[in-house]
């Protein structure tokens, strides 16, 4: 079983939140009809369109990492407060934009986002940061907790164009007052 990201009405009405019509993702298929799409781009792009849904099991430790957060599609910061897993259209805004920076940041390192990528993408961020040392620390953390007990590191391996599909669709859901119910 796996973690959806289904767009929703915000707030809930009453106890239920009611999905967000597939209409308003429409234009997604555009992008997956195009030739010159790359194939898993291409089935996000028309899943959302399709659904008004993301499958976000495949990404949440890159943007776990990349927020800097635990959980952050699992929307558990809201699920540990006893509420429902809803990421509201601020949190939405803001997954939108760190992604959003990611990829425009990731454009030098190329088309294929790996494990490696992301390493030198966030390890270059934070090198002029203000508390370097220590935010280097963290991420040296953070990478070694993703590999496996051999010290192997995760075989990430996405388009570019994926991430900012993923992007549009927290974009999207912000711009138009939607919310994201976790849903696994």
């Amino acid at each position: 079983m796996g973690l959806d990201n289904v767009a929703v009405q915000w707030p809930a009405t009453g106890r239920f939140y009611d999905p967000v019509a597939p209409a308003e993702f429409v234009d997604f298929a555009e992008l997956a009809e195009k030739a010159e799409t790359a194939a898993p781009t291409a089935a996000l792009a028309g899943h959302i369109a399709r659904t008004g849904t993301v499958r976000a099991t495949a990404y949440t430790e890159v943007v776990d990492l990349l927020l800097g957060l635990n959980g952050v599609l699992y929307a558990t910061e809201a699920a540990e407060e006893d509420e429902d897993p809803v990421i509201d259209p601020d949190g939405c805004a803001w997954i939108a934009g760190g992604l959003e920076k990611f990829v425009d940041g990731h454009n030098k390192h190329g088309d294929t986002v790996t494990f490696e990528t992301v390493s030198v993408l966030l390890r270059d961020a934070l090198t002029d940061s203000r508390l370097a040392e220590q935010q280097l620390r963290w991420l040296d953390q953070r990478l070694d907790s993703l590999r496996d007990d051999a010290g192997g590191a995760p075989q990430w391996s996405f388009p570019l164009s994926e991430f900012a599909v993923l992007a549009r669709f927290y974009r999207r859901c912000a711009d138009r007052g939607f919310a994201v119910y976790a849903e696994s």
